[in-house]
């Protein structure tokens, strides 16, 4: 029997996701757009954008992805995990970096 993906989920990102779902659904409304009418836009269907304004982590992140744009976000997904915004990569880096540098010995041509 597989496993849900509500099963293993951290009730931190459950909560972040029903927080993010119901922002889209503020959105849509400030915007006075219906729930038809975004899913038409992101093409998918009516029950599908009710989860996603849920906040049900079953619908595909292009979805949510989708929702974003048309309620005009631009591309905010391309910056959540940017590496150049990752302090703690970044952090790895340093701690990985060589202690010194020697140059390579280049072999003598005969």
């Amino acid at each position: 029997m597989r496993s849900s993906v509500r099963d293993i989920l951290p009730s931190r990102v459950s909560r972040s996701l029903t927080k993010f779902g119901a922002d889209v659904a503020l959105a849509r409304k400030k915007r006075r757009l219906t729930v038809r009418m975004m899913a038409e836009r992101i093409g998918i269907s009516k029950n599908t954008y009710l989860r996603l304004e849920q906040g049900d982590p079953a619908v595909a992140v292009a979805a949510y992805a989708m929702a974003l744009f048309v309620l005009g976000f631009g591309e905010p997904l391309s910056e959540l995990a940017d590496a150049s915004r990752d302090t703690q990569g970044l952090l790895l880096d340093a701690e990985r970096a060589p202690r010194r540098v020697r140059a390579r010995k280049e072999p003598v041509p005969v």
